[in-house]
């Protein structure tokens, strides 16, 4: 069983790893992931009785809940944090009065001596009383080592010392940071939610009975939806009355407004920008389009790249580390430098410095972060990375495999020319045969009128159609089943061929075009201009116009003729060059697309195979979004390994000032904190691309003769 369990107040990420790490001990627990950002449990469990174990676990971890659905969070990121701000306002006042009077009077005066101690513990308890009450419960849980217990023992090491001033600063400082950073991943969670707002509140069915409000879970196949102007629709359907315009930008980045009438088909999520209309939902809310998406981007923070896991590992072995060392620092040192008595106070607060920095928040927080960052970018143009795992896997990819048909070329297959002495009965032939066909090549038929029909039709992968017509067995298809049977056949310089043979005579062939697309050759060079060192075409398509596709593109290299199981043994084979990017249409391609180290479909919008195949989906069928989902995968992966470096070299080197005593206890607390801050602020950069966004722009698509060259629809 599958579940996944809302909390609320989980505003540590390294509570959210000790809390995983708790749950997964559970008995009857098969997995468990902690989702910081969304703060919920991601749940596969046995039982009821585990699911009700986790349950109490995580509503005794801290200030941790267990709630219904997600709080609803309205209010600015300060406003949901005032009693902490007033708080702190009030200890940072009592601190700064008491540290006025221990340098001026109180040296001179006992009461002096004595308010400053009273103002110290006033700053101390105002902000500390939560660390030191979750400090009880944690050890009662038998929870050490959490930052609430280190910062409870640094502080009171400090009370011991006589530094009653540097106490109450490791706790005001360390509080400060806390606030700082509950609101830094506050103002994170709304900002990536906002990129995926496609889910309307409430959806109004017409009923015999009027009109009828509902969530639109709610919504089944069938139903009928009033969707009134500026409002979303809720689910997949068909427009029964009524044309207006659709604002599409959340859902695949498309800036134009879609122009549709009835009859047309329309996606959830799409946003209402004209008249009144009614849509007949063709799926249920949950087979939508927009709550696929949705489901896809929020189940991200489950597929963890091998860095999120490294930091998983390297926080759990961290802080024990740390924290040896500072009982080394504290007592065996001193231990080996003699004067032990005299020594110990002094290494004791050296070690201290260690305590105060043995939290790894700024990983745990930062690297998640800036990945789930990256994804919600990506999908705000348009592109759906399945976690963290595509993102990095597209980052790393050296070699690129381009699928032909509908890829590089739009799809949208003509008759050209027809070949051969009998022109008018090749065509007639070839009509009829391909009537029992769904490859796309069909389509080129549909408007041909026969006097033929096709009996005892069999399809084979890649090669075409065996049939009988008029008691003569036929054969229709391309030049690698032409010469299976022993027919030779011609090749001719242009589109893609289908080849007819009847009654053991070869015929003729159609020439079939497919336009391809303006933009392919730049995308194609930008992506070399990134880091790959071959871009190749796999198709099933003849050699002759597989060459030319390529010419005009810019690929290295031509793989033709290809039955599906062949396009799999090349891309076997090419993964040994490097690791591989597979672009394909995500329905015939899906075995690839799987094998590939990472699988790219295009036009993913309403395609279920598109995204269970695939590692990433285009949302629209524009080449442009390519080079923009490479440059936001390593940018991420860039910034993930900055944040590491940058973190892990703060704490070093604040350790080695402690060692040697050249920093203050409060100064260390200030560097721990401003290194979380500095990596959650760098993981925002993952949203920023100062690079030309893949986006339609109106004129130059409909100058290009009616085919838009950003979306792949017809324009009028």
């Amino acid at each position: 069983m599958q579940k996944k369990i809302q909390l609320k107040n989980l505003d540590c990420a390294n509570c959210a790893r000790e809390l995983e790490e708790e749950i997964v001990k559970i008995e009857g627990v098969r997995s468990a992931s902690v989702d910081f950002l969304h703060q919920r449990i991601l749940l596969e469990y046995e039982s009821e009785a585990t699911l009700s174990a986790v349950i109490s676990a995580a509503n005794s971890f801290e200030s941790v809940r267990v709630v219904a659905s997600p709080a609803e969070q309205k209010s600015g990121a300060w406003a949901e944090h005032r009693a902490e701000i007033i708080a702190l306002i009030a200890a940072a006042v009592c601190l700064v009065a008491g540290i006025a009077l221990e340098y001026t009077l109180a040296e001179r005066f006992l009461a002096a001596r004595i308010v400053s101690y009273v103002l110290f513990g006033a700053a101390y308890f105002t902000v500390g009383w939560k660390i030191l009450l979750e400090t009880v419960k944690n050890i009662a849980h038998g929870r050490i080592f959490d930052e609430n217990f280190l910062m409870t023992i640094a502080s009171i090491g400090a009370i011991a010392l006589g530094q009653y001033a540097e106490a109450a600063e490791v706790m005001v400082l360390y509080c400060l940071g806390e606030l700082l950073q509950s609101v830094a991943v506050g103002s994170s969670r709304r900002s990536i939610a906002s990129l995926m707002d496609l889910k309307s509140e409430t959806a109004t069915v017409l009923t015999e009975d009027g009109e009828r409000t509902v969530p639109p879970e709610e919504i089944r196949k069938g139903d009928v939806l009033l969707v009134k102007a500026g409002e979303k629709i809720a689910a997949d359907g068909v427009i029964v009355k009524g044309r207006t315009s659709l604002d599409t930008k959340s859902l695949s980045g498309e800036a134009m407004l879609r122009d549709v009438a009835e009859g047309d088909a329309v996606l959830g999520g799409s946003i209402n920008a004209g008249g009144v209309i009614e849509v007949r939902a063709e799926k249920d809310y949950s087979e939508s389009t927009v709550a696929k998406i949705l489901d896809l981007v929020e189940n991200s923070a489950a597929k963890k790249a091998k860095t999120e896991k490294f930091i998983t590992k390297f926080a759990k072995v961290y802080t024990p580390l740390v924290c040896a060392a500072a009982l080394i620092v504290a007592f065996l040192i001193p231990a080996f430098t003699g004067a032990y008595a005299a020594n110990l106070g002094e290494w004791v607060n050296r070690a201290l410095v260690f305590l105060v920095v043995s939290c790894p928040c700024a990983l745990v927080i930062s690297v998640p972060l800036s990945y789930f960052s990256g994804i919600g970018f990506a999908a705000k143009y348009g592109v759906l990375v399945k976690g963290s795992t595509g993102l990095d896997a597209l980052a790393k990819a050296r070699v690129a495999a381009f699928d032909k048909t509908g890829t590089l070329t739009y799809g949208d297959f003509e008759i050209a020319r027809v070949h051969g002495d009998f022109a008018e009965e090749v065509l007639a032939i070839a009509a009829a045969a391909e009537k029992n066909s769904s490859h796309p090549l069909a389509a080129a038929f549909c408007g041909v009128s026969t006097p033929y029909t096709a009996e005892n039709v069999t399809e084979s992968a890649g090669m075409g159609l065996e049939c009988d017509i008029e008691g003569k067995r036929t054969f229709v298809g391309n030049a690698k089943l032409m010469r299976s049977h022993g027919f030779e056949v011609p090749g001719y310089a242009g589109g893609t061929l289908v080849y007819v043979a009847r009654g053991g005579e070869y015929l003729g062939c159609v020439e079939i075009e497919d336009k391809i697309k303006e933009n392919a050759r730049g995308s194609l060079a930008e992506l070399k201009s990134r880091g790959f060192r071959e871009c190749c075409i796999l198709t099933g398509d003849n050699a002759v116009r597989a060459e030319a596709v390529a010419k005009s593109v810019g690929a290295d290299t031509v793989y033709a003729e290809l039955l599906p199981d062949e396009k799999l043994n090349i891309a076997r084979k090419l993964k040994e060059k490097g690791a591989l990017m597979y672009v394909g249409d995500g329905i015939n391609d899906a075995p690839v697309l799987m094998e590939a180290d990472v699988g790219v479909s295009m036009g993913g919008v309403g395609s279920d195979a598109a995204i269970e195949a695939s590692d990433v989906v285009l949302m629209r069928d524009d080449l442009s979004l390519l080079p923009f989902a490479r440059r936001t995968a390593v940018r991420t992966r860039s910034i993930v390994a900055q944040n590491i470096v940058f973190s892990i070299a703060v704490k070093v080197i604040v350790m080695v000032l402690g060692l040697l005593d050249l920093i203050p206890l409060g100064l260390a607390v200030f560097a721990d904190v401003g290194v979380m801050m500095l990596a959650v602020v760098n993981s925002f950069r993952t949203r920023i691309d100062f690079r030309k966004k893949p986006q339609k722009n109106g004129k130059e698509c409909c100058a290009a003769g009616g085919h838009c060259a950003c979306s792949g629809e017809k324009e009028h």
